[in-house]
């Protein structure tokens, strides 16, 4: 078998950390992909994988080996672009991911210009309120909000937002504004789990940042739904502020705590590769970049 061909399913398997995995992302079958690491293997002389009945996993030959067969299998994609002349017309397939509601306000919008721009290109979107790991999920581009981890992902900041609690105008008439962080255990509080997973709300004083327990009236799982009982006079609820800001401007919604308030996240767009980007990941990172840094409701000290 071609070696290059082995590399490329070796390195599918030892990213999703499963054979019947690999075999989806390469449109095999898993008996195809099981030969095809055991003939890897068996050239090579060395055990890359260690199998068991809910995992597989890279040995530590296999993980070097493993970087090794990245760093090669991009310089050949690379090649093979500068051949076809690809780098002039993006084409394939782009998978993205985004929080939930950030996607569908800043992102979707950029993808629909994107795919205006490029007829060639498919993209996929994965928006949700986790963490999504882009080689684990087989992602190419994804934006984040908060500090990163130290990791091999290439980085791009394009914007900061903040974590703002507010309520309606009606509630706080009813209720009384906060002062400080311990007035809201006399409040109504809407927590939205893609921001506060822990029953825990962050603030600053002094230059320190501590948490506070919070006890929730209603815990949601989507921001939308935090924004709209927020909006309805239920409660306080704690979310970003690029979320919130037309209802602020509007007076719909008011902010309550500010003195409070914690520093401002940092907005990332990452992506898996570096000088080895393919033309369809350079092409859409560079438009999200521009895009998103010339936005004014993500650039809140």
């Amino acid at each position: 078998m071609d070696r290059l061909y082995l590399m490329s399913v070796f390195v599918a398997v030892a990213e999703a950390e499963s054979l019947s995995g690999a075999a989806r992302r390469l449109a095999m079958s898993p008996p195809a992909v099981t030969r095809a690491i055991s003939t890897l293997e068996q050239r090579l002389g060395v055990r890359l994988l260690t199998r068991t009945t809910r995992h597989v996993r890279a040995t530590e030959a296999g993980l070097r080996y493993l970087d090794d067969a990245r760093r090669i299998i991009a310089e050949a994609d690379e090649a093979d672009e500068a051949a076809r002349g690809i780098n002039a017309a993006p084409r394939g397939r782009l998978m993205l991911t985004a929080p939930a509601l950030f996607g569908r306000m800043f992102v979707m919008p950029i993808v629909v210009d994107y795919l205006g721009r490029h007829p060639d290109v498919t993209v996929s979107t994965l928006f949700l309120d986790r963490v999504v790991h882009l080689v684990e999920e087989g992602l190419d581009v994804g934006v984040r909000i908060g500090e990163l981890p130290d990791s091999s992902l290439q980085a791009i900041r394009v914007g900061r937002v903040r974590s703002v609690l507010c309520a309606a105008p009606d509630y706080l008439e009813r209720h009384g504004v906060p002062q400080a962080p311990d007035d809201l255990a006399r409040h109504v509080l809407v927590a939205a789990s893609g921001i506060s997973p822990q029953p825990e709300w962050r603030f600053a004083r002094g230059g320190e940042t501590f948490g506070l327990k919070i006890a929730p009236r209603l815990v949601v799982n989507t921001n939308d739904s935090a924004i709209e009982a927020a909006c309805a006079g239920f409660g306080i609820a704690r979310l970003l502020s690029y979320q919130v800001v037309p209802l602020l401007e509007t007076g719909r919604l008011r902010r309550v705590l500010e003195p409070f308030e914690t520093p401002a996240l940092p907005i990332h767009v990452i992506h898996r590769e570096g000088r080895q980007s393919a033309a369809k990941v350079r092409s859409f990172v560079d438009l999200a970049v521009e895009r998103l840094r010339g936005d004014p409701l993500l650039d809140w000290s």
